[in-house]
């Protein structure tokens, strides 16, 4: 003959029904998080950036054998851009680019005008504040280019 149950322990196997439906619902939240939030991708197509490293490795030797050097400063609600050679001369030439916000991928357009010879001004216009990547190309004489990634904090 079996012993009744008692009332005290009717409720056992309710903890066991409200334990897997906690987990269900942190699970459940965790999925909706993991669904709405940064993936993580900064980088499109990585894996076949990856196999043409190589080109990224020689573009940057070609570079730096220009032996050009850029300043990306932030003054005033502008970008200031300015190109000097190896022996301190202002390069001449035209300056492209846009402002990205890494976290979003919220893209910018600059507009660059010269200030001077290798002096360049974009105004940034409005702009959430917090870190964005200025992703410029500087074409100077013969064609040559100087590719320019700035990060930087906008108040």
């Amino acid at each position: 003959m079996k012993p009744a149950a008692l009332p005290r322990d009717r409720w056992i196997p309710w903890a066991f029904v409200g334990g897997m439906l906690l987990v269900v619902a942190v699970n459940l939240v965790l999925v909706f998080f993991a669904l709405t939030t940064f993936t993580g991708v900064t980088t499109g197509h990585a894996y076949d950036r990856g196999r043409t490293y190589n080109d990224v490795i020689e573009a940057a030797a070609r570079q730096a054998a220009l032996g050009w050097r850029a300043d990306v400063t932030l003054r005033g609600g502008s970008v200031v851009v300015t190109v000097v050679d190896a022996a301190g001369g202002a390069v001449p030439g035209r300056l492209e680019g846009h402002l990205l916000r890494p976290l979003e991928g919220t893209v910018q357009p600059l507009d660059f005008a010269a200030t001077a010879t290798g002096t360049f001004r974009a105004a940034t216009g409005p702009r959430a504040p917090g870190q964005w990547d200025a992703v410029l190309r500087f074409t100077g004489p013969e064609g040559r280019t100087l590719d320019l990634r700035q990060r930087m904090i906008l108040p």
